[in-house]
């Protein structure tokens, strides 16, 4: 029986987008069934570099990522490939929480394998639509922030868990109800209802974030609020902007004193 492990080095390995997508899927019906074992196979993780990934999209700073409208097709294949991008570093970062962290449940890696299947579908349904558009993935710049936090919590679970699904993903829970909104109001609702999906099936992968979050914390000894705080602190000096989905953060299992150290951080 294959490891969970190896597959997880697999899938990061794996440069081209579709074959992550299948190599994603299989691991995870393996698991599910029974046929991926979870036992630690007594290799430790290889130090983090970037994962496999195809040669375009072009990676620039965040800054330099055009801003389009969305009033034409090419302004709307622009956000469309935008969260493309985010759902295909998603796959990585889920797959890389399974693969560096070797002293968790069983449950943690279950959830983060789920997590890895939900975004292959969402970067599916994105690639598709940006066909329909005209567009392929890899047509349009894009940046690198979501990885290169997952390299600075590479030494830390219990940061790993509190920055990446509770700070970067959760960025989605706040801003996709805006963009449905200005893409329903041009009539492109194609769009607006795959971005209802995501949003919908992105709330659980905070809380998996949460969970594992206050787990480390627990087994560390630390209280969760303030740790939450001195890790913004330290990892988002500047801060992060809002507005905050409150009721999606709640839901995702953020607590009234973590809500209120985003709003004033």
């Amino acid at each position: 029986m294959k490891g969970l492990f190896e597959a997880a080095k697999g899938v990061l390995d794996c440069a081209v987008p579709e074959d992550k997508v299948a190599l994603t899927r299989r691991a995870s019906d393996a698991l599910r069934d029974g046929r991926l074992a979870l036992d630690d196979d007594g290799i430790p993780p290889l130090p983090i570099t970037a994962p496999g990934r195809p040669a375009k999209p072009r990676l620039v700073m965040p800054r330099k990522v055009p801003q389009r409208g969305l009033g034409s097709d090419e302004g709307r294949a622009a956000l469309v490939h935008a969260v493309a991008h985010i759902e295909f570093n998603a796959i990585n970062l889920a797959w890389d929480a399974v693969y560096r962290f070797r002293d968790m449940p069983n449950d943690y890696y279950r959830d983060w394998v789920g997590v890895a299947h939900d975004e292959s579908r969402h970067f599916t349904m994105l690639s598709a639509r940006l066909a329909q558009l005209g567009h392929a993935y890899g047509d349009f710049d894009a940046h690198d922030g979501l990885w290169e936090m997952a390299v600075k919590t590479a030494g830390s679970c219990l940061a790993r868990m509190a920055l990446v699904p509770r700070v970067l993903e959760a960025r989605g829970l706040d801003v996709t109800p805006g963009m449905i909104a200005r893409l329903r109001s041009v009539g492109d609702d194609t769009t607006a209802d795959i971005l209802e999906i995501i949003l919908r099936e992105e709330v659980p992968h905070v809380a998996a974030g949460t969970r594992w979050f206050r787990w480390c914390c627990g087994r560390e000894d630390r209280d969760p609020d303030t740790t939450f705080a001195a890790l913004l602190r330290e990892y988002v000096p500047g801060g992060l902007r809002g507005p905050f989905n409150l009721e999606a953060r709640r839901a995702a299992g953020f607590g009234d004193a973590e809500l209120s150290e985003l709003v004033k951080a």
